[in-house]
């Protein structure tokens, strides 16, 4: 074994102070700075050395501990010293020590001030906020999801959005500044860690969190790290007694019941593929629908809000229907925790029960106290209205929801309908699709970019086009580029033929869908973007997870656009007071309207209309449409 030598040993003692940081290496400066001062003191003072005053008196051992302590901290005190050769020498030993030392103390200083400083870029400390809403994750959805988040706290006092990611926090905060224009009044505090981190998820404040988003992280198996993720907060030992409000989204739906174990009541999950096949559905078959559903999702415009309304206790709902102008009754939140959209109208509301309305603002939900709203009877139609006409729809691309999609339509659609699908690859769908009971399915082989390929299938004809993303074969911008090319070929076949087919179409990333910004309404895109919509709502009200069940499921009352003229007279100028009664009638709820003259002005709403002040008049024609909550 080898010896271990005393100035080893020493060396060893000096790098584990050293180690130790900046307080050890400054207190260590101050130990050696003493025993120099008091080791020089005690030399002068021994010796004698020291330069009489002219009493005769020298000074003693603590007054020659000041004078050193002077000449070490400041070097230009020696200038006017006198005396021998000893004691200068003395002093200047005092003087070469204070230099080395307070060099040294500088530097220590300087390196922990920096240090510090690459601490806080690196976005490790500790985040003091309280009723912040925490984002853990990041992808391309994050930047809708703040520029939301915004605008609904716009009305809130210091409000404060969170963000804890793998991902560095100068590049966070670079990005956000770069891609969300307009925050109003919201904060928005950049942390860099891991969500699956218990040490990380500290640093973030989780438990004085109001609301909690994980996104799904842009990897193949974006599921196992939401789980992970939820996992990690609600099992976290330091965690608050009180529930969480956490909002996640799930790709797959095997995944989900794992998830649901996991997050518990605590946890709302958005199965996004299933969601997005149900909206591609719906927006596919009535034009306008995907403005109405954008216009509801968004904070930008009108909202859904639920309310307890004293005045309304012991009235119908169908009466309360006529008892707002400037918001739209669509349902009630029973005392019992069930929702019920569009219920039967002659349903007493209850004390306990909260209505369920659409309106610009939480603060702008206020009872008009009108007895008898001015109803035109005489407008009023009861139309009944013709049956349905079969339908033919063309699926241009594959991914897994292209199944979900056709059981979808198969619900809506009338009998003797036809959807063709068309893809580059043979695929076996016997297995992939379900029974159809309105509808005929057949399927082609073809390249869907290439316009020969259109042009044979003649999509002039067809009532509805969706063109899915390769998503699960192709990377996203390459998917993306056939999605985009596959998209302006179809309008430029629409435009040559003045065709009226309404155009549904899927972008993964939002960057892409700005590209192909929409031209009507008819013409969707379908993105991540309507994700982070819907996240964004169910962060700031939980209890709105059961509405979008509802709206979304085509069991119960989902929203259509039906013609003006089988509600009211067409032509003459009328209140929105008298579509509500109209609809009512018909155990329906009116809540806007489009107008088809509008329907190529962006700038207004392509003529959707979502919660009219009822009082102002309106003049219908013969193509416009009446937004309506009802079962069929």
């Amino acid at each position: 074994m080898k010896k271990i030598t005393w100035r080893e040993r020493l060396r060893y003692r000096f790098d584990n102070v050293m180690a130790r940081g900046p307080i050890a290496m400054v207190i260590g400066l101050f130990l050696i700075s003493g025993a120099l001062i008091a080791l020089i003191a005690a030399f002068v003072a021994m010796t004698g050395v020291a330069p009489t005053a002219d009493d005769g008196s020298s000074p003693d051992f603590f007054e020659l501990m000041w004078l050193g302590l002077l000449r070490t901290l400041d070097s230009g005190t020696m200038g006017g010293d006198r005396g021998s050769v000893p004691f200068l020498g003395a002093m200047l030993a005092f003087t070469f020590g204070g230099i080395f030392l307070v060099s040294a103390l500088i530097g220590i200083i300087n390196n922990a001030i920096d240090a510090r400083l690459q601490e806080l870029r690196k976005g490790k400390s500790f985040v003091v906020e309280q009723n912040q809403t925490l984002i853990l994750g990041w992808s391309s959805q994050i930047f809708s999801i703040i520029s939301e988040l915004a605008m609904a706290n716009a009305n809130q006092k210091k409000p404060v959005i969170v963000i804890l990611a793998e991902k560095d926090k100068m590049e966070m905060e670079d990005e956000i500044r770069a891609e969300v224009n307009a925050r109003q009044n919201t904060r928005v505090v950049c942390r860099h860690g891991s969500p699956l981190s218990l040490a990380d998820l500290e640093i973030v404040n989780p438990n004085a969190a109001k609301s909690m988003i994980i996104l799904a992280p842009e990897v193949a198996d974006p599921d196992t790290h939401v789980i992970k993720s939820i996992l990690a907060l609600t099992n976290n030992s330091n965690r608050r007694a009180e529930p969480y409000h956490i909002v996640a989204q799930i790709h797959k739906a095997e995944n989900l019941p794992v998830a649901r174990m996991v997050g518990g009541s605590e946890t709302t999950l958005l199965l996004v593929g299933d969601l997005l096949a149900r909206i591609i559905a719906q927006t596919c078959r009535q034009s306008g629908l995907s403005i109405v559903y954008t216009e509801l999702l968004d904070f930008g415009g009108d909202e859904i809000y639920f309310k307890a309304e004293a005045g309304l206790v012991g009235k119908s709902f169908g009466d309360a229907l006529l008892a707002y102008e400037d918001s739209a009754l669509i349902g009630l939140r029973l005392a019992d925790g069930r929702v019920l959209l569009n219920p039967p109208m002659e349903t007493s509301i209850a004390g306990g029960d909260r209505v369920i309305v659409v309106s610009p603002d939480d603060d702008t939900i206020r009872l008009t106290g009108n007895a008898a709203p001015p109803i035109d009877a005489a407008a009023m139609r009861a139309t009944r209205p013709l049956p349905g006409k079969p339908e033919r729809t063309l699926v241009l691309g594959w991914n897994a929801r292209a199944p979900i999609i056709v059981r979808e339509l198969d619900r809506y659609v009338a009998p003797g309908s036809e959807v063709l699908l068309v893809a580059e690859n043979d695929m076996d769908l016997a297995r992939a699709l379900p029974e159809l009971t309105n509808q005929k399915f057949s399927f082609r082989r073809g390249e869907t970019t290439d316009r020969r390929v259109l042009d044979e299938l003649r999509v002039e004809h067809y009532d509805h086009i969706i063109v899915l993303s390769y998503s699960e074969t192709l990377g996203v911008q390459e998917a993306d580029a056939k999605t985009l090319i596959t998209l302006l070929h179809l309008r430029e076949i629409s435009e040559r033929a003045h065709a009226n087919f309404a155009i549904v179409s899927e972008m993964l990333d939002l960057r892409n869908r700005e590209l192909a910004e929409v031209t009507r309404a008819d013409d969707f895109i379908v993105s991540d973007k309507l994700i982070s919509l819907l996240l964004s709502q169910l962060s700031e009200n939980k209890e709105l997870e059961a509405v979008f069940q509802d709206l979304f499921d085509p069991a119960g009352s989902e929203l259509y656009l039906k013609p003006a003229g089988d509600y009211v007279e067409l032509g003459k100028p009328l209140n929105f007071y008298t579509v509500v009664e109209s609809a009512r009638r018909r155990g329906q709820v009116a809540l806007g309207y489009r107008i088809k003259a509008l329907s190529g002005d962006a700038a207004q709403a392509y003529g959707v209309r979502v919660n009219p002040k009822k009082s102002e008049r309106v003049t219908f024609a013969a193509e416009d449409r009446v937004i309506v909550l009802a079962e069929e």
